[in-house]
């Protein structure tokens, strides 16, 4: 079958892999028919993770069709359409039972933190993504969900990560009536908690990027504002200003250690690597934020180390939240808010690009170019 494979950072290619096969009898194998890049999966291809290992195949958003299940799968049938969450979750264990999806113990039990993901390095586990024409797919009677009858297959797709993780930010930021929301990226995820916090009672949501074709885009996705920080003195400073001087009442990190902004926070952790990633966002989003305010963490950083202000943390009294989105918990919600047409998930896919092409999609993706804001990538078998 054709797989993306990576050959090291900033190198990734169409390849002939061996077909999947089932190694459990809670496995499914899914024939893939879209894929999406995700912003984090260019963590990995620029080298930014751990343990990203030479012939990986990322993605861990895709839907497809069941092509085969074990013997013990009682929810699935060859045939179904299903979307696959990226939490790969045993649904039994202490944390699963939580509704802690993210953090599954069995589908990563070598790791202290992140349960198993699809196609993201060793750290989660090390399994094969969906940017191929096929997957297999452990725990099959748990993670994957029958996309419902006359959902758009560009909506389920998006339900996979980014409408998950948009909405758990803005959940984890605990937005009350008449909330002052700034959103630090205005990627995929970034733009879908733009728009996730209006449903929980934000009055003003605010979005800060470097972009002007991003901006542009959220600013009419999600009726918001959105600045670039190259033309502000000091985006903390802006904040602080535009806010009576208090600071947001909630502050989002959507970017994760790729972010631009800091000369200091470049040079040590994406050129050195001597921390894990930029922490530019986290650094402008703990002091742009008021005094006992909530930063909500969803941009991905790789372990273990970053320079953080914690002392601003404490002497400010401030909350910090953060996780992998338990796309399973959020699903039932989601699928409601999509059916209603409250989200319109499929409206921020830019670019559809053949698998083949795979190494082309991500040299559009990580380098901004044709204003592409999400692309989804169709196996030849779609």
């Amino acid at each position: 079958m054709q797989a993306m494979n990576y050959r090291g950072p900033k190198r990734v290619r169409i390849a002939e892999k061996p077909m999947p096969e089932i190694l459990h009898p809670d496995d499914a194998i899914i024939r893939v028919t879209r894929a999406c890049i995700c912003g984090s999966d260019l963590h990995l291809y620029h080298g930014m993770v751990p343990d990203t290992r030479v012939g990986s195949t990322f993605g861990h958003e895709f839907i497809g069709v069941v092509e085969e299940v074990g013997p013990t799968v009682q929810k699935l049938k060859v045939g179904d359409q299903v979307l696959v969450p990226f939490n790969i979750a045993c649904g039994k264990c202490a944390f699963c039972k939580q509704g802690l999806y993210g953090n599954c113990h069995e589908s990563n039990s070598m790791a202290t933190a992140v349960g198993g993901i699809f196609g993201y390095s060793h750290t989660a586990g090390g399994f094969d993504g969906g940017q191929a024409e096929y997957v297999r797919v452990p725990y099959a009677d748990v993670g994957p969900t029958v996309i419902p009858e006359g959902m758009d297959l560009d909506d389920a797709l998006l339900l996979t990560d980014v409408v998950p993780t948009g909405y758990q930010a803005a959940e984890m930021g605990g937005i009350k009536k008449g909330d002052t929301v700034v959103v630090f990226g205005a990627g995929p995820i970034g733009i879908m908690a733009a728009k996730c916090a209006w449903l929980f009672g934000a009055e003003r949501v605010i979005v800060i990027d470097h972009l002007e074709y991003r901006l542009d885009f959220v600013r009419q996705y999600a009726q918001c504002e959105a600045y670039n920080f190259k033309s502000l003195v000091d985006p903390v400073l802006f904040i602080k200003k535009t806010t009576d001087w208090f600071g947001a009442d909630v502050c989002i990190d959507a970017v994760g250690s790729d972010a631009c902004g800091s000369m200091l926070h470049t040079i040590t952790g994406k050129k050195l690597m001597l921390q894990a990633g930029a922490a530019t966002a986290l650094h402008w989003a703990v002091n742009a934020i008021k005094k006992g305010g909530i930063v909500s963490v969803v941009g991905v950083y790789g372990p273990t180390d970053n320079l953080v202000p914690i002392g601003n943390v404490v002497n400010k009294g401030l909350t910090i939240r953060a996780n992998q989105a338990s796309v399973k918990r959020l699903l039932p919600r989601l699928i409601e808010h999509i059916q209603s047409g409250v989200l319109d998930p499929k409206g921020i896919i830019t670019h559809r690009i053949p698998l083949s092409e795979v190494a082309d999609a991500y040299h559009i993706f990580s380098s901004k170019l044709d204003q592409c804001i999400k692309p989804v990538l169709i196996p030849g078998k779609a």
